[in-house]
């Protein structure tokens, strides 16, 4: 669904009311209506996860067909490319009371437990899932627990399972323009069992590894906390939730979207802020979020796309440093279908618009960004891999720089986020030694007499060797 805007607001509010990280690691803290232990996440990544990468596939505008099955065809290209997470939007039905434009809302659910007769059947879903795995990916399914469409079979079965606005009526989510679906009521425990029921079946039925959770701070966290128990007993799964919160690392989910990651460094590559906005954004992702968590970062997904503009409407001519931040940087990458190929468009949200496939140098770069990240330690993510260390700079507004080392492997990064040309000086010590240059594959050493040029927004990834 179209992403609220107002994460930031909680995010403060959490810390007013004293929700230190550093605390929150080493001590118990009351949340809410329970203790939380000492080693605050206890959700255990599946093991797969440590250095993937994630693919979102758009079914309706992936190919030609739109199908399961022509999606399948492209599983080869795409694991090729270094994707290890597939992640599925919406498969379930689309409502048709309310429809938004010619085929509706993938996140306006008829049938929960219903294949889009748009996408293919059950059994092109399984066929799906099945070479995915054969090839060693995963995936999973866009799941919308929040709400459904005004036609769901709930609506008859159990209108008592809604919310209702003061006049008695089924309600849309408030404030938003989503007047194609209606708002679940979660104080209801049989609601809570079919949901959970029903977010089972698909591992069972379909041996899916997880789930992508739509808007998942609208659902009270301990159905997530019960939910991710209940999956686990059956297989390890991998859990995404649309939100930006520290509590839902704790026993629900995997990773959580970093969506201030996209915004502030939007703002830096439309001249709207400096690289300051960057640093308060580590500094709050390394101690307000827990360790072990895993932040997913991304420079376009279906949102961003359909409704504030392409990858390249909204990064400009800093659109590669961003990616390459996004690989290189703490976080999970996340690629939208067609960035790879270089797709100039919005894509429609509610009609058919496929994209357009051809070779591009972005997808060149997505292919060696995660070939980098997947061979060199310091760039997994949780605790399998290492912070990132800022490295003092003299153009500390423009130019962001930092190592990520441990005791196997070391990167040294370099981004002049500005429009002009910057002569580098580096201080202190931590990025001496000898690497080599990512991009041209050339050695060069450092020390404290070493300054280079660069280009307006240009990126140096350095791999010690």
């Amino acid at each position: 669904m179209k992403t609220l805007q107002f994460f930031t607001l909680i995010f403060i509010a959490r810390l007013v009311l004293g929700c230190n990280s550093t605390e929150t690691k080493k001590t118990e803290i009351a949340s809410e209506d329970q203790y939380i232990p000492k080693e605050y996440v206890q959700v255990k990544h599946p093991e797969w996860s440590k250095n993937a990468a994630i693919y979102q596939l758009n079914t309706r505008q992936f190919s030609q067909e739109g199908t399961f099955r022509a999606a399948q065809k492209e599983l080869p290209r795409l694991k090729e490319m270094g994707i290890d997470i597939i992640w599925l939007m919406p498969i379930n039905p689309i409502g048709e009371k309310n429809r938004k434009g010619t085929l509706g809302s993938p996140y306006s659910v008829k049938d929960y437990y219903g294949v889009n007769p748009e996408f293919g059947t059950l059994d092109d879903l399984k066929a799906f899932v099945k070479e995915a795995h054969e090839l060693g990916m995963y995936v999973i399914l866009d799941w919308v627990a929040n709400h459904t469409a005004w036609d769901n079979n709930l609506v008859n079965q159990h209108p008592e399972w809604y919310k209702r606005d003061y006049k008695g009526n089924f309600r849309p989510t408030p404030w938003w323009d989503w007047d194609d679906i209606i708002d679940l009521d979660y104080s209801k425990p049989e609601l809570r069992k079919y949901m959970t029921e029903a977010m089972k079946y698909w591992v069972k039925e379909a041996d899916i590894d997880g789930y992508r959770c739509d808007v998942a701070g609208f659902v009270p966290i301990d159905f997530w906390d019960n939910l991710r128990t209940e999956l686990d007993a059956i297989k390890p799964v991998f859990m995404l939730a649309e939100w930006e919160s520290r509590d839902m690392h704790a026993h629900a989910f995997d990773m959580t979207y970093a969506w201030s990651w996209n915004e502030k460094l939007h703002k830096i590559c439309k001249g709207q802020a400096d690289v300051n906005e960057l640093y308060i954004y580590y500094s709050w992702n390394e101690s307000f979020f827990p360790d072990n968590s895993i932040r997913m970062t991304f420079v376009s997904n279906h949102d961003k796309n359909a409704w504030e503009g392409t990858m390249w409407e909204q990064f400009g001519d800093g659109v590669e440093a961003a990616i390459v931040l996004s690989v290189v940087g703490d976080g999970m990458p996340l690629i939208y279908n067609g960035q790879e190929a270089g797709e100039p468009k919005r894509l429609a949200f509610f009609e058919k618009d496929p994209i357009v496939w051809k070779p591009h140098p972005i997808g060149d770069l997505y292919k060696k960004l995660f070939a980098l990240m997947k061979k060199n330690t310091a760039l997994w993510h949780a605790d399998w891999g290492a912070l990132m260390i800022k490295v003092p700079n003299t153009n500390e507004k423009e130019v962001f720089s930092f190592v990520r080392q441990n005791e196997k492997d070391k990167v040294f990064c370099v981004f002049n986020f500005s429009a002009n040309t910057q002569n580098v000086t580096l201080k202190e010590d931590l990025y001496h030694g000898t690497y080599r240059d990512f991009t041209t594959q050339k050695m060069i050493t450092f020390n404290e007499d070493t300054t280079f040029s660069m280009a307006p927004w240009t990126y140096k990834v350095f791999v010690k060797e």
